[in-house]
């Protein structure tokens, strides 16, 4: 079986990330874009990003799947030969953290929910290398230290920078993008 090529892509806020990620995916000349968006526009700023990634990929052929959480269930709308572009990673675990957040019991403060939600996710990522030809996954970079995080930020920061390892471990690349420039940590010319 074919695996797919993964790509991991990190870097701080405009850093031009999602840019980066959709130009290595649109250059492709076999395969349907598929971006999974893991973004909820909770206030104006983020509906304003929102609404600005939509409009960058306007001019390619995107077709989009919303997956705030439960990045699984995106796996029977993948089809072989996709070009998937996941952005990001950040914002899904955010989103996870704090589902049953409305019932008065976020995940963050159940026993072993984000644990769970970790292999879950780990396992989602093999599954849809088995099945698409390539795969980028976008994440922000949040690991610079502070003097103190708060408990919940702390738990999060710890999640994120484990999921990144693991996440480029099993990846063909691993790119940082700083000013707009891609900065190749693993993969060609690393």
């Amino acid at each position: 079986m074919v695996q797919a090529t993964v790509t991991f892509i990190s870097g701080g806020a405009r850093s031009g990330k999602s840019a980066y990620a959709e130009r290595l995916l649109t250059h492709q000349t076999t395969g349907r874009l598929v971006y999974i968006a893991s973004g909820v526009a909770a206030d104006e700023e983020m509906k304003h990003r929102i609404d600005q990634h939509k409009e960058d990929r306007q001019h390619a052929n995107w077709h989009t799947l919303e997956q705030p959480k439960h990045l699984h269930e995106v796996l029977p709308f993948l089809k072989p030969d996709d070009l998937v572009l996941w952005d990001c990673l950040t914002t899904w675990l955010a989103n996870e953290m704090y589902e049953g957040y409305e019932e008065g019991t976020p995940c963050v403060h159940r026993a072993g929910c984000l644990e769970q939600k970790q292999n879950q996710l780990l396992h989602t990522i093999k599954q849809m290398t088995e099945i698409v030809s390539q795969l980028v996954i976008v994440s922000n970079e949040v690991l610079d230290e502070w003097p103190q995080y708060e408990e919940e930020t702390e738990i999060y920061r710890q999640i994120i920078g484990i999921l990144h390892q693991q996440i480029v471990k099993q990846a063909d690349y691993a790119i940082e993008m700083d000013h707009g420039l891609p900065i190749v940590w693993k993969g060609v010319n690393s």
